[in-house]
């Protein structure tokens, strides 16, 4: 048997811009892959426009998925006109899933007010040497 997935809810559309300001699905793909190697399983979300960010046409899940190399069913589109952010705040709550991003969600805290809390969120950066989660850095803040 499988013991239970750990889920962790990833803002693909802030994590896409760790490296250089500029959007890389590349960023997202080393997210995921840092995150899997930590046991967790992510459910990564995007917004509507994501596939103009990178590229010249909308991306969907699948389309996603093949850029990415992870599967379709763990990765979100918000529907177009509709931000990302509250959608991927609201399975964040339901799956009791921490948030990757950088983002603070301040435009969501009256409606969503677990976004005040900071353990909610695992940070990061990225280089062109990979992605760094702050995960060590969590560890230590706990413990103090």
């Amino acid at each position: 048997m499988r013991p239970p997935a750990k889920w962790i809810v990833v803002d693909g559309s802030n994590v896409m811009f760790w490296r250089e300001d500029t959007p890389q699905l590349q960023t997202v793909q080393q997210c995921i892959e840092a995150l899997v190697m930590h046991g967790w399983t992510p459910v990564v979300w995007f917004d509507a426009n994501v596939g103009y960010q990178v590229g010249s046409r909308y991306m969907g899940p699948r389309a996603l998925s093949r850029a990415l190399r992870y599967p379709a069913a763990r990765i979100k589109v918000a529907p177009k006109g509709t931000p990302a952010d509250p959608l991927l705040i609201a399975e964040a709550r339901q799956r009791g899933a921490r948030i990757v991003t950088n983002d603070r969600y301040r435009d969501w805290a009256e409606a969503h007010p677990q976004v005040r809390n900071p353990d909610l969120f695992l940070r990061g950066t990225a280089s062109f040497d990979g992605v760094i989660l702050r995960v060590e850095d969590e560890h230590l803040r706990r413990r103090a």
